[in-house]
């Protein structure tokens, strides 16, 4: 009976253990993040979120740990669509998906070598980083020209300028009193941080948020990209489970038939 009733408990609490989400979230006190949807089943967000990477990203930061044809194959993209628009001319479907720019030159250009993003979702994590995309302001106290208000001094660049358009930092959400401060119809909110808007990118503020989204759900999948292949065989997994159940429930009821 007590074998009985621990595979009943095991089949009640097994799909809450497979389902969690992660819900940790690393930030640094006092820093306020905004919320990001991260889906790694909804693939024409990670084939948006692939192409900004290839077109915005993978010319000073490396995803070195994956290959161009694992791409292709997880996210449904057809190897004719792969060489025109994710590759360079020199690649092939069989190389990693390293930047061209050598070590050398990053550090005499920025002053540090962009670090590879394969691993940046775990590093950090996908509020900080969809935070991070959305937060860069004017500075021309910079060297670049740009500076970030949840990484200040970043000596990245606001690549994706051309997309969001260019912002000053204005101030906080809350005053010393913790009253709201109304923003107007030109002032972005990121974060805790209110900025003006200077220029209009090719992106409304909400495409780009969308954007970013996509982006950051691409760079989730590209830490794991198991875990599309996980969620399909999870699925197989609790299936073959709940038989599991069925036949061990009826084996006990007949095992304990005639001992009442």
């Amino acid at each position: 009976m007590k074998i009985g009733n621990s595979i009943m408990a095991l089949m009640v609490a097994l799909p809450f253990v497979v389902s969690a989400p992660n819900v940790m979230a690393a930030t640094a006190e006092g820093v306020v993040l905004d919320s990001v949807h991260i889906d790694s089943g909804d693939t024409p967000s990670l084939q948006r979120g692939a192409a900004l990477f290839v077109n915005y990203c993978l010319s000073c930061h490396g995803a070195a740990y994956m290959r161009y044809e694992r791409l292709a194959y997880d996210l449904d993209i057809p190897m004719e669509t792969l060489a025109e628009d994710f590759m360079f001319t020199t690649d092939k479907p069989g190389d990693l998906m390293k930047t061209a720019m050598t070590e050398d030159d990053a550090k005499e250009w920025f002053g540090v070598a962009p670090p590879d993003l394969t691993l940046v979702s775990r590093v950090r994590n996908n509020e900080w980083l969809y935070t991070y995309l959305r937060a860069f302001y004017l500075d021309e106290n910079s060297p670049n020209g740009w500076n970030n208000s949840l990484f200040e001094n970043v000596a990245m660049p606001h690549v994706l300028y051309e997309l969001q358009g260019a912002q000053t930092l204005v101030g906080h959400v809350e005053t010393d009193e913790g009253a709201a401060v109304e923003t107007s119809a030109h002032q972005n909110i990121v974060g805790d941080t209110i900025f003006e808007i200077q220029k209009v990118g090719k992106n409304s503020p909400e495409e780009f948020d969308m954007a970013m989204r996509d982006l950051v759900n691409f760079l989730s999948y590209l830490a794991e990209p198991a875990q599309l292949q996980r969620r399909s065989i999870g699925i197989w997994v609790l299936a073959w489970l709940a038989v599991l159940f069925v036949v061990s429930f009826l084996l006990k009821k007949e095992y304990w038939r005639d001992i009442h």
